[in-house]
């Protein structure tokens, strides 16, 4: 799992610190709703989430190869159920604002989820 994980570490780290800094001056400075979560919490629940999927991806491909796909999508189910739980302490309290902590959360979600998704296809074709 070590070289191939230090490449991913390479690429996400700067990655999630940029979009970090930019959703957390954009609710900062723009964003006068009152949030259930802070960026820092969001962040921190993307960023275990995308580290512990990869790490598991590596570990199902180093082993299973031909299972690294379907693992992909099984824990994509998870993160999803996971994100719900996350955040239904804030749907279910009247005093925030439920569609921006909605917006707060799901916009870097899908931002990690595309940045899964393309290295897990990079991680399958690698073994063609």
């Amino acid at each position: 799992m070590g070289r191939p994980f230090l490449n991913f570490l390479k690429v996400f780290v700067p990655f999630s610190l940029v979009l970090f800094a930019i959703q957390y001056y954009i609710t900062f400075n723009y964003v006068e709703a009152t949030l259930y979560y802070s960026t820092v919490s969001n962040y921190s629940f993307h960023i275990l989430a995308t580290l512990a999927i990869y790490a598991t991806l590596l570990f199902m491909n180093q082993n299973y190869q031909d299972k690294t796909g379907f693992v992909f999508m099984g824990l994509g189910l998870l993160k999803m159920l996971a994100a719900v739980l996350f955040l239904l302490p804030a749907l279910l309290n009247d005093e925030v604002a439920i569609f921006a902590q909605v917006i707060a959360f799901f916009a870097p979600y899908f931002i990690f989820l595309i940045f899964e998704t393309t290295f897990t296809i990079k991680l399958i074709n690698g073994n063609k």
